[in-house]
């Protein structure tokens, strides 16, 4: 088992920067990529960025160029740096790690998610 805990989210304006934090813990030996999605009211749950075991980064949709994403293996932590925030960016940001055995095959872990609001 995998626990995933988020933190960071609040209230920005617009323009404004954050940096959420991802703190893995459990069975992390088997995990061998994490990444970042968000839900809107009303929208899908959408992938943000990815980082895989090997250290390759990957981002989609609106984020590009302006979020980070970024993994401190020694805390088992990871971080979402986001920048030139947006109103539309307004989401509940949701932690993810894929697990991968040989036994049990592939599962995804989630966070309870963090608030992210970009209000003026």
């Amino acid at each position: 088992q995998v626990q995933l805990v988020e933190s960071g989210g609040g209230l920005v304006q617009p323009g404004g920067s954050l940096r959420l934090s991802c703190a893995a813990s459990g069975s992390i030996f088997s995990i061998n990529a994490m990444g970042w999605y968000r839900q809107a009211p009303g929208k899908q749950r959408e992938l943000v960025a990815a980082i895989t075991s090997g250290g390759s980064t990957n981002y989609a949709g609106s984020g590009k160029g302006r979020f980070t994403i970024s993994r401190d293996n020694a805390k088992n932590t990871m971080y979402l740096h986001m920048n030139s925030l947006r109103p539309e960016d307004t989401a509940v940001y949701y932690c993810n790690a894929r697990s991968r055995t040989v036994v049990a095959g592939t599962h995804d872990y989630w966070g309870q998610g963090t608030q992210v609001t970009v209000s003026s």
